[in-house]
């Protein structure tokens, strides 16, 4: 990539990871602690190669995965707050095994007062917008009025068990594999959190309320390869669906605007003819379009009709989830986003006339658009018909196809949020990871490409990145400081719910970020990462990686045996910390001693400034350290060495920069 990309990496990585320098430690100190033994050792990774998972890091000749397909005709009950939805899933099931029972995620049982994410929080459950004092409230979470199962030409009562956030269901008549196919009819209703949801609530706007709805229907759990029946509840991280097709009508009241994953199949029947016009005209326009403009919030003739409901048909393929939007106090404007092989999207915001401004939504549409081409064109291209960014009370969360962001943001740290979630498109949304398990395999993952972003739009204007979930003005919080330095982070591939206290953002985005951009601009570098990269993406689209299927596909696209930085990195939490200890200058010759003084190993560059005012730069491989903690660098050069300093740019992770240079004596 460009300069931009690079000098943002930098500021990036200082703002992540603002390594002290105490000074308390000597220069000189006592011999490397670094051991060999443990740093190349053998590395047996997590998961083995075998049918399913190839030994080049691509899914292997026999690997399957199983399809959940959905009907959703959800009702929305705005005066009792309440959600009321039959739900038709078709599940397909391609594993080579026989299955008895089926598992679902019932996810709004989070809301229960005895339910495990509410007790492991200590009795409350972060939310993302609204009132923090007093006890948090809570529902019933689903209330089921029947489930069914349809198999042959036989539907009967499912013998069914619900279990916190999971439910199973015992089959009659077990699901033949290869291909076995069921249908399991559900009806049910649930009370609407309210802004202390979190990922899925209703608030009360100056103009309207607005309902954000996610997790608002159940959701098959994930069979594979791995483990069978993934079956982790709901504590709070996030999710791990199965791909599949999906047809869903949403029922609201007729003043409403809804905007939803996928593409609107009846416009006409739930638009006027003049927007269904303008919806058209953005299809073709680079320029942000409106379709329901601001002065049109009040008016009743934006819509097509003046009481009772409509229903919005939405379709969506080769997609893990659904998510949807409804208020009367909704802005739409939209453009066209243009793709890879001449293929074109569609970019939407939506949004209360109060978040309305040159600062603020008003550039909603031009984010999306910009993030979703660029990203399209450098890593792999956007799936689906629309990309909507959505203004409520769920602000900071993503889903297929859709991004809920804060009523109220704006400025620099908007267009961080918008890059950041739109982001999330890549992974988890097209690279399915398990994130409830491996959360820097979506937050890491996609905090890395972010950079790119924030370098690029309009030559960096809002360039270097600062990408902060728990800060208002994008500076990096305390909490992401000395990650490597802490005894309590735990490392990478903990479970994300694991994490204590706040580790679990500069654990997972920071550190997992970091990573990457050290693979890419200091192990493997640009050309060959980028290579390796896209091709584990174009390998695992629309399907099921592991961390071991990302670990083989760097090192076989990469060219090197990476063992060594994901036992240190990944596996482990070591400290990198590499000193100057020694300068020599004889007539023969000038020797330097460089001692390994931490775990972790990483190529090394150092620069040494010679006497005549010349300079050289070498970086020192990890091969340097195969066998020992301390190396004597023997040099030709005539002239004496005034100074040598260690990672002179700051781009490692140093734990002691006090000890980085040294001058002669």
């Amino acid at each position: 990539m460009q300069s931009r990309f690079r000098a943002s990496v930098l500021l990036f990585l200082l703002s992540a990871f603002c390594l002290h320098s105490p000074a308390s430690q000597s220069q000189s100190s006592a011999a490397s602690a670094y051991d060999p033994r443990l740093t190349f050792a053998p590395l047996t990774l997590p998961n083995p190669v075998n049918a399913y998972r190839s030994s080049n890091g691509a899914p292997g000749p026999s690997y399957w995965q199983n399809e959940a397909d959905y009907d959703l005709r959800p009702v929305l009950d705005t005066a009792a707050k309440q959600l009321n939805t039959t739900e038709t899933i078709t599940y397909t099931n391609n594993s080579p095994d026989t299955l008895p029972s089926l598992w679902i995620q019932v996810e709004q049982n989070t809301y229960r007062q005895d339910s495990r994410s509410r007790i492991a929080n200590g009795g409350a459950r972060r939310r993302r917008g609204g009132d923090d004092s007093g006890p948090t409230p809570s529902t019933e979470g689903y209330l089921f009025d029947d489930i069914e199962i349809e198999q042959g030409k036989q539907t009967t009562k499912a013998d069914y068990l619900v279990t916190d956030t999971r439910m199973q269901i015992r089959l009659a008549t077990p699901l033949a594999g290869h291909g076995g196919q069921l249908k399991i009819h559900i009806k049910y209703h649930y009370q609407i959190p309210g802004v202390w949801g979190g990922r899925t609530s209703w608030g009360a706007t100056a103009h309207g309320e607005i309902y954000d709805m996610a997790q608002w229907y159940p959701r098959m759990c994930v069979y594979d390869d791995i483990r069978g029946w993934d079956t982790l509840p709901y504590i709070g991280s996030e999710f791990y669906l199965e791909y599949g097709h999906f047809d869903y009508y949403v029922t609201v009241p007729s003043n409403m605007i809804v905007a939803g994953s996928g593409e609107l199949v009846n416009p006409k029947e739930v638009l006027t003819k003049t927007q269904v016009e303008r919806l058209d005209q953005a299809r073709n326009s680079d320029k942000t379009v409106y379709i329901r403009t601001l002065a049109e919030v009040s008016d009743p003739a934006s819509r097509p009709k003046q009481d009772g409901t409509l229903t919005w048909h939405f379709h969506m393929d080769h997609t893990r989830d659904v998510v949807w939007s409804a208020s009367p106090t909704f802005l739409w404007d939209a453009a066209r986003i243009n793709l890879p092989d001449g293929k074109k999207s569609l970019a939407m915001s939506v949004y209360p006339p109060e978040s309305a401004g040159p600062d603020a939504w008003d550039k909603s549409t031009e984010y999306t658009k910009d993030t979703i081409e660029r990203f399209s064109k450098h890593w792999y291209p956007y799936p689906w018909p629309a990309a909507v960014s959505i203004a409520g009370f769920s602000s900071g969360m993503e889903y297929p196809g859709v991004v809920f962001d804060g009523v109220t943001d704006k400025g620099p740290f908007f267009f961080w949020l918008t890059a950041h979630e739109f982001g999330h498109t890549w992974f988890p949304m097209i690279v399915g990871s398990n994130e409830r398990r491996h959360a820097f395999m979506d937050e890491g993952f996609n905090t890395f490409i972010d950079i790119e972003e924030s370098a690029e739009y309009m030559g960096g204007k809002y360039g270097p990145k600062r990408d902060s979930e728990y800060s208002a003005n994008g500076e990096p919080p305390d909490t992401i400081l000395k990650v490597l330095d802490n005894p309590d982070a735990g490392t990478l591939l903990m479970p994300a719910d694991t994490y204590p206290g706040q580790l679990g953002h500069p654990i997972s985005y920071f550190k997992g970020a970091y990573g990457m951009v050290l693979l890419r601009e200091q192990i493997l570098g640009p050309q060959r990462f980028d290579w390796a990269f896209r091709k584990y993406i174009h390998d695992w689209a629309f399907k099921h990686p592991s961390p071991s299927d990302f670990f083989r596909a760097m090192e076989n696209e990469g060219g090197e045996d990476l063992t060594w930085f994901w036992r240190g990195w990944y596996l482990n939490n070591w400290k990198y910390d590499v000193s100057v200890d020694k300068i020599e200058n004889k007539i023969e010759g000038s020797t330097v001693t460089i001692v390994n003084r931490g775990q972790l190993v990483l190529p090394t560059p150092v620069e040494l400034t010679f006497q005549d005012g010349t300079k050289t730069r070498v970086t020192l491989p990890v091969e340097t350290w195969l066998s020992k903690g301390t190396y004597t660098w023997a040099l030709q050069n005539k002239s004496p060495i005034t100074q040598v300093v260690v990672d002179p740019d700051h781009v490692l992770p140093d734990d002691d920069r006090s000890n980085n240079t040294k001058k002669a004596q």
